[in-house]
């Protein structure tokens, strides 16, 4: 069985969207992309975050459900767990942040269990550059892959700890909006070419509703995002294609550029899911039955013949 590593936050989130609103409800990059690795059977996902005493039974109880290992989440005494807010418009691609509490999750320190220190791949989930770097710096050998997701927070803070970081790394995960600022090219396809030269051997980004491509140094590979009849909460949309995408090749094992498509894909089916319903909700209840459904599904959106 493959080792799935996963550093991100398990979090409280409370969303509104223009089809309702939640109170605190299960939420953290962490979070997502554990669940979506769970659903490949052959992996060992363990999850390093940190919470609060204020932290549920129940949701340490899904996790398990999932088999997701969560020996590395640290329980602070006393403390509260990372909360944030958001509010999405009619256009759900943009988002306002209501609230931020970084409660525990401002002294973080990540502490990777012994048994996951030789994990083949490692998802590093959107946090500060040197929270990412630290552990993998406790890694007893270097993974076959490291995959980083970031955002435009650490760009304007802490750029040149990203840039540093980025050099031990094997795959980025960014949107459009990032990238562009990241690399300084409004082009796409040089925007990619210029975080490549950063370290990088492959590049995805992800444009939201309208899919996403991924670079690999002359190749270009486009996997759309299935259109769906409603999308409720886009909240964790990334976190879980970066779930499906690292889920996917632990399990496989190969890492060839025609298996890292597939990984895309395998991403985006299951972000297809999240957005259904509020938080965790779909992602955590979806079925093997229906993934495999919804894969068929994207596979006719994409056939043709020449």
């Amino acid at each position: 069985m493959s080792k799935l590593l996963v550093i991100g936050t398990v979090a409280f989130d409370a969303i509104e969207t223009p089809f309702g609103k939640t109170d605190k409800i299960l939420g953290g990059a962490g979070t997502y992309i554990g669940l979506s690795a769970s659903n490949f059977k052959n992996v060992d996902t363990g999850l390093v975050s940190i919470v609060g005493n204020d932290f549920p039974q129940e949701y340490f109880d899904l996790l398990h459900s999932k088999n997701i290992n969560t020996e590395g989440i640290e329980v602070v005494k006393d403390g509260k767990t990372f909360f944030w807010g958001g509010k999405y418009h009619d256009n759900m691609n943009k988002r306002d942040t209501l609230i931020t509490e970084l409660n525990v999750l401002e002294h973080f320190n990540p502490v990777v269990p012994e048994k996951y220190k030789d994990a083949e791949i490692v998802m590093l989930g959107n946090l500060h550059p040197l929270v990412q770097n630290a552990a993998l710096e406790q890694m007893n050998k270097k993974p076959k892959m490291v995959v980083l997701d970031t955002m435009n927070f650490w760009m304007d803070i802490a750029l040149d700890d990203l840039k540093t970081l980025l050099k031990k790394v094997d795959v980025i995960t960014i949107n459009d909006e990032e990238a562009q600022q990241l690399s300084g090219e409004y082009s796409l396809v040089k925007a990619a070419a210029i975080i490549h030269e950063m370290g990088p051997e492959y590049v995805i980004i992800k444009k939201g509703e309208h899919g996403a491509l991924l670079f690999h140094k002359d190749k270009m590979f486009f996997a759309p995002a299935l259109p769906l009849a409603d999308v409720f909460d886009p909240t964790g949309a990334g976190d879980t294609f970066a779930g499906g995408f690292t889920g996917y090749l632990a399990q496989e094992g190969e890492l060839s550029f025609d298996n890292i498509k597939n990984a895309v894909i395998w991403g985006s089916n299951l972000a297809s899911f999240t957005v259904e319903k509020f938080g965790v909700e779909r992602i955590a209840g979806v079925t093997y039955a229906e993934v495999d459904e919804r894969l068929s599904k994207f596979k006719e959106l994409t056939k043709f013949s020449l």
